[in-house]
């Protein structure tokens, strides 16, 4: 699978280049070190997984991330930082990003990450979901949910966008819409990135 790496430390992004460089059948195919270079060599690029720092000079990691969804939407991007904040992890799901991880992983759990991302698992840093879980907790659910409404749930914490889900499921994105407000009001959400954090803190995905 290729990769691009984005951050704005030479170090930190040479790092990551050096080490995911030496996994298995990961290819870097490219890096750069803000957010505007970011989406203009990614969307020339068409990588398969994009690692997003978050704060960067310029366009921002949450900002760029919003701009290849529209640009590149079949690129997966995931937030490798080193802020541990509840507005960036936030920011950085609701502009499409399918994971929020911390630079101190370890370069085999790195690499594993990648590969995750390129499954479509999203992936969020342990502390972080057990810290946002906390303020999840609304109403008990009125019903439980259907298999379908099951199914969207999972493709939402993904990071898959409606238009995406109604392809996969094969219905319009309407119907999209309609599962996902019924999702949200059955478990008591605000929005898609309590969703997600939802379906990770159920074992959903």
């Amino acid at each position: 699978m290729s990769v691009f790496v984005v951050d704005d430390q030479d170090l930190v992004r040479e790092g990551i280049t050096a080490l995911l460089g030496l996994q298995p059948g990961i290819e870097v195919v490219g890096s750069a070190g803000d957010g505007a270079e970011a989406v203009e060599a990614i969307v020339a690029a068409r990588p398969d997984v994009v690692l997003m720092d978050v704060r960067m000079p310029g366009l921002d990691g949450v900002a760029a991330t919003a701009e290849l969804r529209r640009r590149a939407p079949e690129c997966t991007i995931v937030m490798l930082t080193t802020f541990d904040d509840d507005e960036y992890v936030a920011g950085a799901l609701r502009a499409g990003a399918v994971g929020y991880l911390l630079k101190n992983l370890p370069a085999a759990d790195l690499a594993r990450a990648v590969r995750l991302a390129h499954a479509g698992v999203a992936q969020l840093d342990s502390a972080i979901v057990t810290r946002l879980a906390a303020g999840l907790h609304g109403p008990a659910v009125l019903t439980p949910l259907t298999p379908r409404e099951t199914e969207v749930l999972r493709l939402i914490s993904a990071g898959a966008t409606n238009r995406e889900i109604a392809s996969r499921l094969h219905v319009s994105e309407g119907t999209v819409k309609n599962h996902i407000s019924r999702i949200l009001q059955r478990l008591g959400l605000r929005d898609r990135t309590q969703a997600a954090l939802y379906a990770k803190e159920h074992g959903l995905i």
